[in-house]
């Protein structure tokens, strides 16, 4: 067997990790020959609750869970992390209003990023859930200096399979035969699906559908699912949301299939005119543990009215917490491209991945 790898999750009790963490300890996130160490993370008074998650993790006799750790502070549980699933977040309350939320998560997130930056694995990759998702991404970004913006992420994944299970059930093919599909944006109701460039066995999607559907009943489906869901249930989504962070940390560290691309929600380096510096979800492939998205996309007018709508969001929403940003990173975060030896400028999301110059052997700057 491999040496395991350890993954940090905030928010361990909660019903999203309360289905994920029985996926990652089957080897269905890293891979089925690779051990995990698990240390898992809760606020003080819900420490009860995850002993017994614990306890039921051991009853499953796992072959690949190598050892579980329980932490009620994130600097102890951060320690050496390879990976970091940061799904706790403070949940909007009565009279809230979404400039609290910002503020409120701001604190939590802002010290979640100094501690990675503190104890975790210098190549840690980091996953944020907890909603206000792309904006608590920048916050733990923007709070760890010594980390490179590429290692943080948010999750959008599951608009993307949303997206897809919806589709296949309109069209009635399998989700397997669906490829390409994009969500842009913010993960909230201003997120945009873009089936522009997807496919479905092999030929392009909107072949199979009418613009009217698309525009006036899909979009606003998928993007809605959540709410619908929470109405439905009572509960938020857990299930689905457990089976995004799989897929998406699965792809990113074991790379996309040949020819696909997925959603990721990155620090924007100005692809496709996005503010740079925010963290907006791109299509991206995977490959070598890193991420780059993919470029010459055409972009019609009714895709950049929905881009641009849901970028202004996130602006928005950075100006709100604008004041708690650290001011020393602001330029880690606008500057992210780098110019190969052929002269083509591409943003490479892994710091110092490729050749430093002094090779005395064939070199190769290889562009995912």
């Amino acid at each position: 067997m491999r040496r395991p790898v350890r993954i940090a999750i905030t928010g361990s009790a909660g019903s999203i990790a309360s289905n994920l963490l029985f996926k990652i300890a089957a080897g269905e996130m890293m891979g089925k020959d690779q051990p995990v160490i698990l240390q898992l993370i809760e606020v003080p008074q819900a420490m009860e609750a995850l002993r017994g998650i614990a306890m039921e993790l051991e009853d499953c006799a796992y072959p690949l869970l190598h050892t579980i750790t329980l932490h009620d502070n994130v600097e102890e549980g951060f320690s050496n992390a390879h990976y970091a699933l940061l799904i706790g977040a403070r949940p909007r309350g009565p009279g809230m209003e979404r400039r609290d939320l910002l503020e409120v998560n701001a604190e939590i997130f802002s010290r979640q990023g100094k501690a990675l930056n503190e104890h975790a694995n210098r190549d840690v990759k980091v996953l944020v859930v907890g909603n206000p998702a792309n904006t608590n991404a920048l916050i733990a970004s923007r709070n760890a200096p010594d980390l490179s913006p590429s290692q943080f992420t948010c999750l959008t994944r599951l608009d993307q399979n949303r997206a897809r299970g919806i589709l296949a059930t309109q069209t009635g093919a399998n989700p397997r035969d669906i490829a390409r599909v994009i969500i842009w944006g913010n993960h909230s109701p201003t997120q945009y699906p873009d089936l522009s460039h997807a496919t479905i066995h092999g030929h392009p999607a909107m072949d199979e559908i009418s613009q009217d559907w698309y525009a006036d009943e899909y979009i606003p489906q998928v993007q809605n699912r959540g709410g619908d869901i929470i109405k439905a249930r009572g509960v938020s989504s857990a299930p689905s949301a457990a089976q995004a962070i799989t897929d998406h940390m699965r792809d990113w560290c074991l790379g996309t299939e040949p020819g696909e691309f997925v959603s990721m929600g990155i620090v924007s380096d100005g692809s496709y005119g996005i503010e740079k510096g925010i963290i907006y979800s791109y299509p991206v492939r995977c490959n070598y543990g890193r991420y780059q998205i993919i470029q010459g996309l055409e972009i019609s007018d009714f895709s950049r009215e929905r881009m641009k709508k849901t970028e202004q969001e996130l602006l928005d929403e950075m100006a709100v917490i604008e004041h708690l940003l650290p001011k020393d990173t602001a330029d880690s975060h606008k500057n992210l491209s780098i110019r190969l030896r052929s002269g083509q400028t591409v943003t490479l999301y892994s710091d110092n991945a490729g050749p430093d110059g002094k090779s005395l052997y064939s070199e190769t700057d290889r562009v995912l």
